[in-house]
């Protein structure tokens, strides 16, 4: 039995004034909620709010950041937090209306899961004992949450920078891993994040009465006074209470992982929380005080009467019905936002059931994110679906309506990747303007608040979570009002579909909701349309869906063949085709299934087929693909690119087929695999799943570097370990922080500690021992030389390295390349040239060297894997050749073969997972590592 928990949480202010730091920590925030509860965070939903991010620079208004700066510098926080920490982004999307000019809107969702046997909910009793753990207090924590609801002024991003807090994602993943031990987690009778006021409340919440030492909080500095480490919101620190019997032992567990702790406070029997600074109590308070929480406060609201009819109808903007699409596509409602997601990992964790585009191609975006439960142990088919739904221009128009479709929408979305929604829950989130005590304003959040409740209770749905920002307002502009839904539900892997067209000849179905005179959904019919969905995709007979949207029909049909490039051909009037029909499906027919047989006695309209010929063709008017995919990607290119500029150099390439002849003294049933966890790192657990599977003793350890004493043992340890091992791996991640000028010289440096560097040189040459290096872990076998020498050396002028992609940006897809080399025990299950899809996921994979040392290494048959294009050539075409790399390299070997340093992440495939991306993505690399000692 699982527990599965979820969050959502905004950064507004903070990501308008500072955006990396605030759309960084937003992430950081939301992670922290489900981690007090004990649960592993796997998956993340990215929704912000933006005006135009093309808006020319002479465009921005005085005391603001240009709007593209901050869209771009927040994508950049949010997914350098989620990918350094090691979480799966699901789904970005980024809704851009006028309004949010005002303010930036800045919302991060996760879900996480634990075993329920992991947690402990007991009432604190007097004498156990709070631990603080994590990372140490500094006056930057001071103000944030306060700062995060202040008024937006032209003095803001000049005054509260500071107010922003500092994220520290490699500190946040010890903690992940220390909360995910079962161990560590029953320890704990109650936890708390340190969110809003600090020690003042994530410790004054735990009990009904403590006396907390502030003289024993860890500082990042000297000179704090009491009050400042009373109230500083300094992130990534945790406070826990245990057993005082159990604190030695916990603590034991914390510095295991390379984290610090510190007894801070002590259970009590007085009814009241005192914090004592420099030998005397500075704050003394009764819990009953405490729990009146605070005066009542009134408020006048006057809802204005709804009306948003206008938005519902069909916007023709030009006499053919394809130049209509064609424009629609282009707009920044519907156009392509992939250069932005592709900034995000989708796939770390090996759990990821729908990567966020779809299809061959990876062009159609996911109507919803969904991931398999993270287990530990063994194989899952469950998995967790999470989607939203919000329309700001219906909002705008009327926030009741607004919030009703945007609970539709969101479970829509849910139903159209195979949810059921009746088992589903949400969560909302708030954003409006400043509200003083003008009544009018406060009449638009009480509207769509009255707009939720109502679906919710129409529906049977509850919303069992939420947050409200209600500081949108610079000057007399305001954010549009704003009530996001975000729909969480539960599925099988094998049970969830895509939105992308699978196949010609399949029927096109318009699967209708109607409204009734007020604009107002049918909800007894949208429940019977999830479910006749919900059993068309049971039975094999619905192979897509796709929720209908702003855009309407036609542009679903459209982002639907964008994927695997299948046309359709549509009959149906043209004003049904571009209405704003939110909670309507277009669904894809498997080839012989009658409407009547799923939707019988519904709303459903056959519109069209899908054909082989590539092209939307819409009464008679044909719009070829290419025509189509221009507009809908070239709107955002300018501010997300999705391709580099072209290489036009050729690419050398060859097959080596001789295989190798390594062999080991000593034949093992099971190697040990050592898998070093350095700061940074985040890889471990999949690597240790994949070699655990391939049969394979995994033992991950983890180097501590707090202290220099530490650091002394750990690199003992290290090398320890290495002497007992067979085959050494290094994972992926992100190596203290991703340092600058280049990935993975902080795992090098400390690899060539000289009784380290003996260990590995002792394992390669005298005990015939295998290295691999994947993604940050080739990083390190670059910079040490293992790849492509063999040996622990000087990197020279010409020596090969990987550098920064030439797209300028972290980029995540899913890549086919082939084996080009087999000259290495890795590669004894491959074949040459088989082809292999895989998840690549990094920021600087970019292969260099000299032509001349490029030559050497193909002759040699050092180059195990090239990136290939849909026809299977190597390519420097960006759509392929993700990262640039010199003569499309992904995968580089040791003179022997014995050492394999490689990008993509084959560790991430597991069953289930990938399923909207078809591919071959089985590379037996582990399998043929463990069987090598056999």
């Amino acid at each position: 039995r699982w527990l599965i928990q979820f969050k959502n949480e905004t950064h507004n202010h903070p990501t308008e004034i500072e955006p990396f730091g605030g759309a960084a920590t937003c992430l950081g925030g939301a992670i922290r909620d489900p981690l007090s509860g004990r649960a592993y965070v796997y998956q993340a939903m990215r929704v912000t709010g933006s005006a135009d991010p093309r808006a020319p620079l002479n465009e921005t208004i005085p005391g603001k950041l240009p709007q593209r700066k901050i869209t771009r510098e927040a994508a950049h926080g949010y997914s350098s937090y989620g990918n350094q920490i090691g979480l799966a982004t699901g789904q970005v999307t980024e809704i851009y209306h006028p309004g949010y000019v005002a303010k930036r809107m800045e919302i991060g969702a996760v879900i996480g899961a634990v075993p329920k046997g992991n947690v402990r909910r007991e009432e604190p009793k007097p004498g156990d004992v709070v631990i603080l753990m994590g990372g140490r207090t500094g006056r930057d924590g001071c103000g944030g949450a306060t700062g995060s609801s202040k008024a937006h002024t032209e003095e803001s991003i000049e005054r509260c920078g500071a107010e922003v807090q500092k994220g520290n994602p490699p500190t946040e993943r010890k903690l992940q891993r220390l909360f995910r031990n079962p161990e560590a987690s029953r320890l704990i009778k109650r936890c708390n994040d340190f969110g809003a006021g600090g020690v003042c409340v994530a410790v004054g919440e735990l009990a009904d009465a403590l006396d907390i030492d502030l003289d024993a909080v860890p500082k990042k500095y000297e000179g704090l006074d009491g009050t400042e480490l009373a109230i500083s919101e300094s992130q990534e620190r945790m406070a826990v209470v245990v057993e005082a019997q159990d604190a030695q032992v916990f603590m034991e567990m914390v510095a295991a992982e390379n984290l610090e702790s510190t007894i801070i406070a002590k259970v009590t029997d007085t009814g009241r929380m005192r914090m004592a600074w420099r030998g005397r109590v500075i704050i003394d308070i009764s819990r009953e005080f405490l729990n009146t929480n605070g005066a009542p406060q009134w408020a006048h609201a006057k809802a204005a009467a709804p009306d948003a009819g206008a938005f519902f109808e069909s916007n023709l903007t030009c006499s053919a019905a394809v130049e209509t699409l064609k424009q629609r596509l282009a707009s920044l409602d519907e156009c392509s936002q992939r250069g932005l997601s592709e900034m995000f990992d989708s796939t770390i964790g090996a759990g990821t059931v729908l990567m966020p585009f779809g299809g061959s191609r990876q062009l159609t975006p996911a109507q919803a994110m969904a991931a398999k439960v993270p287990v530990l142990q063994g194989e899952t088919d469950d998995c967790t679906l999470m989607a939203h739904g919000f329309y700001p221009g219906l909002s705008a128009l009327s926030p009741f309506h607004g919030a009703v479709y945007a609970i539709i929408e969101s479970l829509a979305r849910i139903a159209a990747a195979g949810g059921d929604i009746t088992r589903c829950y949400l969560t909302l989130q708030e954003y409006f303007e400043r509200l003083g005590s003008d009544s009018a304003r406060w009449g638009k959040p009480l509207s769509a608040l009255l707009g939720a409740y109502w679906a919710q209770n129409k529906l049977g749905i509850a919303a069992i979570g939420g947050k409200d920002s209600m500081s949108g307002t610079f000057r007399d502009m305001d954010v549009p009002p704003t009530l996001v839904s975000f729909a969480v539900g539960l599925s099988k892997a094998t049970g969830t579909i895509s939105a992308e067209l699978k196949k010609p000849g399949s029927t096109l179905l318009l699967l209708r909701l109607p409204r009734d005179g007020q604009g107002l959904p049918d909800f007894a019919v949208f429940h019977r349309n999830c479910a006749a969905l919900s059993f068309g995709i049971a039975q094999g007979s619905v192979l897509a869906a796709h929720t209908v949207g702003r855009g309407g029909a036609a542009c679903a049909v459209a982002k639907m063949a964008f994927g695997n490039f299948i046309g359709a051909e549509i009959q149906c009037p043209e004003d049904r085709l571009f209405r704003a029909d939110i909670g309507s499906f277009v669904v894809e027919l498997a080839e012989g299934v009658a409407p009547s047989d799923v939707f019988g006695g519904l709303d459903a309209e056959a519109i069209g087929h899908t054909t082989y010929r590539e092209a939307i063709a819409i009464n008679g008017d044909s719009l070829p693909l290419s025509a189509a995919l221009e507009a809908w990607q070239g709107t955002l290119e300018e501010v997300f690119p999705t391709v580099p500029e072209p290489v036009c150099s050729a690419i050398k390439s060859s097959i080596y087929t001789k295989r190798s002849a390594a062999k080991p003294k000593v034949k093992i049933a099971r190697p040990r695999v050592l898998i070093p966890v350095f700061p940074g790192t985040n890889c471990e657990y999949d690597t240790s799943r994949a070699f655990q599977k391939a049969g394979a003793v995994p033992e991950v350890l983890v180097i501590r570097n707090l202290t220099s004493q530490e650091i002394t043992q750990s690199m003992a340890a290290l090398a320890e370990a290495i002497r007992r091992s067979q085959i050494v791996c290094l994972p992926g991640g992100f190596s203290a922080g991703d340092e600058p000028d280049g990935s993975g010289k902080f795992i090098a440096a400390l690899l060539r500690e000289p009784a380290v560097a003996e260990a590995v040189t002792e394992l390669l040459e005298r005990r015939d021992g295998l290295v691999l290096g994947i993604c940050n872990g080739f990083q390190a076998l670059i910079k040490l030389g293992l790849a492509p020498y063999g040996r622990i050396c000087d990197m020279e002028r010409h020596s090969p390295t990987l550098t920064f992609n030439s797209i300028g940006r972290h980029n995540s897809r899913i890549c086919r390349t082939m084996v080009t080399s087999v000259k290495s025990p890795w590669m004894a299950g491959m074949e040459p040239g088989q082809l292999i899809d895989v998840a690549i996921s990094h920021g600087e994979g970019r292969f260099v060297c000299t032509e001349e040392e490029y030559d050497t290494l193909l002759a040699n048959g050092q180059i195990a894997m090239q990136y290939v294009d849909a026809d299977g050539q190597p390519t420097y075409d960006g759509r392929y050749n993700p990262n640039g790399s010199l003569h499309a390299v992904e995968a580089l070997l040791s003179p022997d073969g014995r050492v394999l340093g490689k990008m993509g992440h084959n560790e991430r495939y597991t069953p289930g997972t990938f399923r909207n991306v078809p591919g071959k993505y089985s590379s037996r690399i582990f399998e043929s590592g463990v069987q090598y000692y056999m």
